[in-house]
């Protein structure tokens, strides 16, 4: 048996294990349990440092999601744009494609709960009605493979659905999303890389939330994929008490790039059922955006977006950086809290000589943490 298959072997699962393991109370975790899964790798929980610490928070199940005032079942509504099963069709030239029910470990702020960890709802025998509507829809040239998690598939049986895939001759891009490099390093084999390795053009796009996730064993997983060729992306989501510090949040972003994966996007979380105590407003999220734009390497800065409740899609959220702007001039400031003022072209345009240099007007810098963050535009 594999390594990865003996540490999946040992994880957390039962309310029993979980109640021992960090001392809670076994009926409340009972109560969790039976409105969504639970389960935590022997690796993950060994990242715990303190009892309700960022790690803690993503896995360890919590009687605040048993507080379903607040939050929908499905935020996206994912369901609505499922023409078959295994599908979600929401962009006009891509989709998604559900082909594993298991996740190495179960996030408390999955968008997915109603979902994962269910097989009656992402079931195999779903697969080929997936195929086939693909091969259908011609218009389709992006296909990002999800679930749960692919990389909780069998060799043999990820090999198969991605040379499915990639026998569609409209097929241009194949996408995994995956946080398997984050809960179970181990799982990223030479065996899988040597099969990834020949489905290019492949991406891969991991999800970590906090510093303390980039161990040296995730390091050496995304390395081998790396080392494969395969372009690396990072989905983050924002959540209280985990990531809400623009300070921690911008050491992800650096470890990330270190690590080889290019910060992609940085999700607010999902208006999810059960996890009003993980989401933080807006207004923090683009406190966080204040703090990596200018104060870190631009590779190092992710978009930051809403993927609006009912399905209406990814929506960009950015800072306010721009003051002003009519006919003749945009005002705008940097990250530093400074003003400065773009000439717009005249019609006709003035000689040279009559030209003036952009006017810069400096104010005292501040500090990221100082800044308070601008609403969003429109």
């Amino acid at each position: 048996m594999d390594e990865w298959s003996q540490i999946q072997r040992a994880s957390l699962r039962t309310p029993e294990q979980i109640a021992s393991a960090f001392d809670l109370d076994v009926q409340q975790v009972r109560k969790v349990a039976r409105q969504f899964k639970t389960l935590i790798t022997p690796y993950y929980a060994g990242l715990i440092k303190t009892k309700g610490d960022p790690i803690w928070r993503q896995v360890v199940p919590d009687p605040a999601e048993l507080f379903l005032n607040t939050g929908v079942s499905d935020p996206l509504s994912e369901d609505h744009d499922s023409p078959v099963p295994s599908i979600v069709h929401r962009y006009p030239d891509r989709l998604l494609f559900l082909v594993s029910h298991s996740c190495a470990s179960y996030c408390r702020f999955c968008t997915r709960k109603r979902k994962v960890g269910d097989p009656t709802k992402i079931n195999p025998r779903y697969i080929e009605d997936g195929l086939d509507y693909i091969r259908a829809h011609e218009e389709i040239r992006d296909v990002i493979v999800s679930g749960g998690d692919p990389f909780m598939l069998s060799d043999a049986r990820l090999e198969f659905i991605l040379t499915k895939l990639r026998a569609i001759p409209h097929l241009e891009i194949l996408r995994i999303g995956t946080r398997v490099p984050c809960f179970l390093p181990q799982r990223i084999t030479p065996r899988l890389v040597d099969i990834l390795r020949k489905f290019h053009p492949l991406f891969v796009n991991v999800h970590f939330n906090h510093p303390d996730e980039l161990t040296s064993e995730a390091h050496a997983a995304l390395g081998r994929l790396a080392d494969a060729g395969i372009p690396l992306g990072c989905q983050t989501v924002l959540l209280k008490g985990v990531n809400d510090d623009p300070l921690v949040m911008r050491r992800l972003m650096q470890k990330l790039l270190y690590a080889r994966v290019r910060p992609y996007y940085i999700y607010q979380a999902d208006y999810v059922s059960g996890t009003e105590h993980l989401r933080t407003t807006v207004e923090k999220g683009l406190e966080v955006m204040e703090s990596l734009r200018g104060w870190t390497s631009g590779l190092a800065v992710p978009y930051y977006c809403i993927d609006a409740p009912g399905g209406g899609g990814k929506i960009p959220v950015l800072p306010k950086y721009i003051q002003s702007i009519d006919e003749n001039q945009v005002v705008m400031r940097n990250f530093e809290g400074e003003t400065f003022v773009y000439p717009q072209p005249k019609s006709p345009a003035p000689a040279e000589s009559e030209r003036k240099a952009p006017r810069r007007e400096r104010r005292p810098s501040i500090s990221p943490c100082q800044m308070s963050p601008a609403p969003p535009n429109g």
